[in-house]
């Protein structure tokens, strides 16, 4: 192989590692980010729940509009809320109605 080849596969290779190392820091940042809630995610939970009387079906932490926040989707008879909870302080952020019509991750079936 020539020279500028075995270059340019170096440079590919190494850009790739970097890119996987920055992308994994990133992730890590984001789990770890979760101990510095002020309210825990049960007490978001709780929160949720009481606010559309319902039992949750999934939470997550999550950066919302720069701040951290839960979202806890809650089952409600027949009817699925997202609700958001604000993590420093456990306020209801906002609570909406899921329709099955919006293109959402979690209603997805694989």
């Amino acid at each position: 192989m020539s020279r500028h080849i075995v270059i340019a596969i170096l440079v590919s290779v190494l850009a790739s590692v970097g890119t996987v190392a920055y992308a994994a820091k990133i992730m890590e940042n984001d789990a770890l980010s979760i101990t510095s809630a002020k309210v825990p995610m049960t007490q978001a939970i709780i929160a949720a729940e009481q606010h559309v009387n319902g039992k949750a079906a999934r939470a997550e932490y999550e950066q919302t509009n720069g701040a951290w926040a839960y979202d806890v989707e809650v089952v409600s008879g027949n009817k699925v809320f997202d609700v958001k909870v604000n993590a420093e302080k456990g306020t209801i952020i906002s609570s909406v109605e899921d329709k099955a019509e919006h293109d959402d991750d979690h209603d997805k079936q694989d």
